[in-house]
């Protein structure tokens, strides 16, 4: 827990989320609702399709992660991590060839086109996952920020930002999300660029200690670098909240916005992790990385920390809930497309998250590893059928998807101890180096498999 005053940060937070209720308009549209068009008609402009998209990618599970892996690993941690945001850049490359060379407007349209039924069911799946684990683990951070796990405050802080956050998201949907996101960014980049100030003016900074601060080749560190370079290809394709705005604006709006939040997130999420190799590198308190910035930078430091933490998943909650809405209503119901639905759909993603907080497993980690881990089923689908343009037996797609639930499945129990198998075969006892293990393999069988599936066609061109 943060040592400083709950009355004050929840002040802060209070005024921050009437300004978000203010600028959040009802939404009056379907259009606007579900696609964030104005009640004009207007696409979002570059400015705010790249700040959501900023704001949705720095969310308060990756800052944590940043400063955790930082602070565990070195500087190593911290650019394996920022490497995911690379999928900016693939995540541009698949929207493209989607829109220019496929003619499509959804994931869901392409999958159904390449593997039919079959194939959409298991990609929604798969997003319906990632959704609810993106509620689970902003809560989880917004409970952590307030008051240890099981307090009263941490209780209450997950309810009260969970509360004001749906609010608002069922109130205006994707419109509401984007006119917030912009709002809530600016506090963001203010936030970080103040405890970079804070961070290279601090008596005990070091440039070489922390550029030196992974020596081994073998910290895990560079291995879960190697892991994000082997994911950094299909993460954002099973990212519903990235995929859903490179289909709302103009695809030139949309390459620039993508350019232009890959430099400034990577930037961003850079920065902040370097607080948790700092804290690395001059603090003598093993309790963790929060409690060593504590004793760094004092409260004042730590209450900009606090609000960047509450902010960013605040911001990543209400675009959650809009992919929830759209994907359930529109991408999966597809008729008789209503509001209320949508807001029905938010209601039940909110509920379902919070059942996860209070009744599940609190670990960070594991969502982000079984979801990349999970989504490695789209690897051979981008080389072979969006980039190649290859037609693939149906049967590949749903065999390589069973394999990678298999591998996320592996990757836990390996992690949470229930197994020895992948240790005992390869004799590497970090989890990272035995989800850098199930991470080849998926990849590897999975273009095995769709080489052996290849059909004798190649994809005709849709209008």
């Amino acid at each position: 827990m943060f040592n400083i005053h709950i009355g004050y940060l929840t002040i802060i937070l209070s005024i921050i989320a009437l300004i978000s209720l203010y600028i959040s308009s009802r939404a009056k549209t379907v259009e606007g609702f579900f696609s964030g068009i104005s009640s004009k008609g207007k696409e979002p402009n570059l400015l705010t399709l790249t700040f959501s998209q900023v704001t949705t990618w720095i969310f308060a599970r990756s800052l944590l992660n940043a400063i955790s892996l930082g602070y565990l690993f070195g500087i190593s941690g911290v650019i394996a991590y920022s490497t995911y945001y690379g999928s900016f850049i693939t995540g541009w490359l698949i929207i493209n060839s989607l829109r220019k060379h496929h003619h499509v407007s959804s994931i869901q349209s392409f999958l159904h086109q390449q593997f039919g039924r079959w194939g959409e069911h298991c990609y929604n799946a798969l997003i319906s996952m990632r959704l609810l684990t993106e509620v689970f683990a902003n809560l989880l951070v917004i409970g952590i920020v307030f008051g240890s796990i099981g307090s009263s405050s941490y209780t209450w802080s997950i309810i009260i930002v969970s509360a004001i956050t749906l609010f608002y998201s069922m109130n205006g949907g994707l419109r509401a999300s984007l006119k917030t996101d912009v709002f809530q960014t600016a506090i963001l980049i203010i936030s970080i660029i103040t405890l970079t100030v804070a961070l290279a003016f601090h008596p005990l900074f070091d440039v070489h200690a922390i550029l030196t601060s992974s020596p081994k080749i073998d910290n895990p560190g560079w291995i879960l670098f190697v892991i994000a370079l082997l994911q950094v290809l299909s993460y954002p394709m099973h990212d519903p909240v990235m995929m859903d705005r490179g289909f709302i604006a103009n695809i030139k709006t949309t390459k620039k916005s993508f350019i232009y939040a890959f430099i400034l997130s990577t930037i961003l999420i850079f920065a902040f992790g370097l607080l948790g190799v700092f804290a690395k590198t001059t603090s003598g308190i093993t309790a963790g990385v929060l409690p060593a910035l504590q004793d760094l930078f004092g409260t004042p430091m730590m209450f900009i920390i606090a609000i960047a933490l509450t902010i960013s998943a605040a911001s990543t909650m209400d675009s959650t809930f809009s992919s929830a809405a759209k994907l359930i209503v529109v991408d999966i119901g597809k008729n008789n497309i209503s509001i209320l639905k949508g807001r029905l759909t938010m209601m039940l993603f909110a509920i379902g998250g919070l059942i996860l907080v209070f009744f599940g497993n609190n670990d960070l980690y594991d969502a982000v590893a079984i979801s990349g881990t999970i989504s490695l089923t789209l690897t051979p689908v981008i080389i072979f059928n969006l980039f190649g343009k290859i037609r693939v037996a149906t049967w590949c797609f749903i065999t390589n998807f069973i394999v990678s639930i298999i591998g996320a499945a592996l990757y836990y129990f390996e992690k949470n101890g229930y197994i020895n198998l992948i240790e005992s075969i390869f004799g590497v006892t970090h989890s990272y180096s035995k989800l850098l293990i199930i991470t080849a393999f998926i990849i590897l069988f999975g273009l095995i498999i769709f080489s052996l599936g290849i059909k004798n066609e190649r994809l005709t061109r849709v209008n």
